[in-house]
């Protein structure tokens, strides 16, 4: 191997194979704790989408902009997620940016309080909302 490709790996093996350095257990917990929500509100944001395009196939045009801020709200929680993960640089500003997506997707569903897949939605966004906006707070912001 080229001394090239011997240096990725090492810098490849360094950044991704050494755990989450956390200052302690309680914030190593709170990067595990953010990554979980995250996950789980993506996955629930997911099937929300997939009800909402069987909505507005049926007519029901309103669920076209919870369509897409469902789609959006999973998309970025799942890049909270991995950044949380992994203990990333950018956690704090990942974390806040989530927490008002996670709001504001939290919010549109929350106008349809009698459509139980729009209320799982609505109550998965407030859980990761509030890992989101913890982990904010405790990180610096670069």
């Amino acid at each position: 191997m080229s001394k090239l490709c011997l240096s990725f790996l090492g810098l490849a093996m360094f950044l991704f194979a050494s755990p989450v350095k956390a200052a302690d257990d309680k914030q190593a917990s709170s990067y595990e704790e953010c990554a979980k929500a995250c996950n789980d509100c993506q996955r629930v944001c997911d099937k929300c989408v997939t009800h909402c395009v069987t909505a507005v196939a049926e007519g029901k045009k309103e669920h076209l902009t919870t369509l897409k801020e469902c789609l959006d709200c999973a998309t970025c929680c799942t890049a909270c997620a991995q950044i949380c993960a992994r203990g990333g640089p950018f956690c704090a500003i990942m974390c806040d940016g989530c927490a008002k997506i996670c709001d504001q997707c939290a919010t549109a569903c929350e106008k349809f309080p009698d459509d139980k897949h729009m209320k799982v939605c609505a109550e998965e966004c407030r859980k990761c909302q509030k890992a989101c906006e913890v982990m904010a707070k405790q990180l610096p912001s670069k």
